[in-house]
């Protein structure tokens, strides 16, 4: 039988979030607490990770931290066995996995370029069927994206540390084997953690080895590809597009190359908005909670060595 914890949420420089996030702590079955009192730690500002040391040290019982994104990469330097992690993992997956098939579509259907258009211009596009689909990365983007690329009947390769089979792809292989499979690839979709071991995983070498026709879709972090390389391909039709949901830098610059670029499609990281974010979130950390409290498994685990 479940026991309520106190779980603080912190910090309060995000209100609309702390009081969603204050919401799912009672939901779950928690009392809401002080820092200094606290057991657990929902952390209810994403963007203000300068808090966090301050706000631990203040933290005496604490065992568990709740961060907020899939992402945790501004909290890495703070990771700390001393607690339990868990993070936003899987949260928004299938609402990044609908941007994912958006952009592959726009891209089949030349959309980036109509839509800048000021006459009426040649027929282009392709079909989305039968395309040979490479997906780096093996969580929970790519298991909800899956499905709705079954449709097409598109050949997926998923590309990640284990080649322990996942259910829906043609093919699971360990990220050693990523060259081998590129130049078969006619959509490569990055939907992995930013680590150490995969940053610039899209350099010059690796576009070279996709097809000119091939295209690039990022949903992941923008520090997977190496923006100057990317720039290079896209310009010499090396790549024949790429749509960026995150970049590097990001915000991107106004003026920076790739705005420019006719074969290329950038939104400012909205797969998955605030708005739909929140909804999300809420019921998962609420989950969290019920779990912490009754002493189960939680969701969403951060491995502390590993970095995600």
């Amino acid at each position: 039988m479940s026991t309520s914890r106190p779980v603080a949420v912190a910090p309060d420089t995000r209100p609309a979030m702390c009081d969603r996030m204050c919401a799912a702590v009672e939901a779950g079955g928690g009392t809401l607490a002080k820092i200094e009192d606290a057991e657990g730690l929902v952390w209810a500002d994403p963007g203000n990770v300068a808090a966090f040391p301050e706000v631990a040290a203040r933290a005496g019982r604490l065992e568990w931290i709740q961060l907020p994104y899939a992402g945790i990469e501004p909290f890495v330097h703070h990771l700390d066995a001393r607690w339990t992690w868990t993070c936003g993992k899987g949260v928004y997956a299938p609402a990044v996995a609908e941007t994912v098939l958006a952009m592959i579509l726009a891209l089949h259907k030349n959309l980036h370029a109509y839509a800048r258009a000021r006459t009426w211009e040649t027929p282009i596009g392709r079909f989305l069927a039968g395309s040979r689909v490479t997906v780096l990365g093996g969580g929970g983007i790519t298991e909800c994206l899956l499905p709705l690329l079954e449709p097409f009947g598109c050949p997926v390769t998923v590309v990640r540390r284990s080649d322990r089979p996942l259910p829906g792809a043609d093919r699971t292989l360990t990220v050693d084997r990523l060259a081998e499979v590129l130049p078969d690839t006619d959509v490569l979709v990055l939907a992995l953690a930013l680590t150490d071991e995969t940053s610039g995983i899209v350099d010059a070498a690796a576009l070279d080895l996709l097809p000119d026709d091939a295209c690039l879709v990022n949903v992941a972090r923008g520090g997977h590809v190496v923006t100057d390389d990317l720039v290079a391909a896209l310009r010499d039709g090396r790549l024949a597009g790429a749509a960026l949901d995150v970049t590097d830098p990001e915000p991107l610059s106004d003026g920076h190359p790739l705005w420019s670029l006719p074969n290329c499609l950038i939104t400012p990281h909205i797969a998955n908005t605030p708005e739909m974010g929140l909804d999300m979130l809420e019921p998962f950390v609420a989950e969290n909670v019920r779990r912490f409290c009754a002493g189960e498994d939680l969701l969403a685990p951060v491995d502390v060595a590993l970095g995600y």
